[in-house]
């Protein structure tokens, strides 16, 4: 998952809408969003490619009303290709009935396992408390990116957020032109689960930027460009899946995953529900 806008406690409407890209390499095996037959309260797509650790997933969500999404950070010198899979990270929590905080102080010693990433979690089983954290094994100090030792609480205000592959809401352009059509998308959002091609729209936007706006992540000034973008094609790697989930204050949801391979488009589901830990109850968020 390489960039994940959402808005968090800022919509009349929505407690959370999430706009996201996942790009990989089109060759790595993927199952499309559906909810798991091993665990029928998640809805997620799943990762199948032969790694260390539990098939994973990028971004998912569940019936009790648990979202989790993971993006790598970008350090190409300090990959190491022994690392456990970091979408197991999501899976956990996603399964498990920690709440956000909670889950990072349990697990605070296994993030060293894993190569850099960002992990997104929410949690509304608890309507009245509902909350929305970010965590990160990986901070910047001045132009390097080192791995952190102590997490402390990163409970997000209500608010409207960049992710790509740094840390949360670092000025990357592709991250500060979708924050701004994102926040446009929200604005003529009525709230009724409708006109979701806005929010596929601006994920797809290709614009390469210029050279001086690029970011120095580590790998070279060409790949630099490729990965500039909302939407990445390359040859080999690329957007495989956009994805907008909204949720509404009364528990309805709705998932919706288009899919790609290196010829375009390759398949589209919606997936609807609504909560299950408090039905016909209003999310009081």
């Amino acid at each position: 998952m390489c960039l994940i806008l959402f808005a968090w406690k800022s919509h009349p409407d929505y407690p959370l809408v999430v706009a996201a890209n996942r790009d990989e390499f089109y060759e790595r095996d993927t199952e499309a969003v559906a909810w798991w037959a091993e665990h029928p309260h998640i809805l997620a797509g799943k990762d199948r490619a032969d790694v260390l650790g539990s098939p994973g997933t990028w971004l998912g969500f569940t019936k009790t009303g648990r979202f989790a999404a993971v993006t790598n950070v970008r350090a190409p010198s300090e990959k190491n290709p022994d690392a456990r899979t970091r979408g197991e990270l999501s899976l956990s929590y996603l399964a498990g009935i920690d709440r956000p905080v909670d889950f990072i102080q349990n697990n605070a010693k296994r993030f060293q396992q894993y190569n850099g990433f960002n992990m997104l979690m929410a949690d509304f089983s608890d309507p009245a408390n509902a909350e929305m954290h970010w965590v990160s094994n990986r901070m910047a100090m001045g132009q390097s990116i080192r791995p952190r030792k102590i997490f402390p609480e990163q409970a997000l205000e209500a608010g409207v957020y960049g992710l790509s592959n740094a840390m949360l809401d670092t000025p990357w352009p592709k991250v500060n032109h979708r924050v701004a059509a994102f926040a446009q998308a929200l604005a003529m959002d009525q709230g009724q689960l409708k006109n979701v091609d806005q929010y596929l729209k601006l994920l797809a936007d290709t614009h390469q930027v210029s050279d001086h706006e690029l970011p120095n992540t580590g790998v070279s000034k060409e790949w630099e460009k490729a990965l500039s973008p909302a939407f990445v094609k390359t040859p080999s790697y690329g957007t495989r899946s956009s994805t907008v989930l909204r949720v509404r204050r009364d528990g309805q949801f709705e998932m919706v995953e288009r899919r790609f391979d290196a010829a375009g488009s390759i398949g589209h589901d919606v997936i609807t529900g609504a909560l299950s830990s408090a039905p016909g109850s209003n999310l009081s968020v």
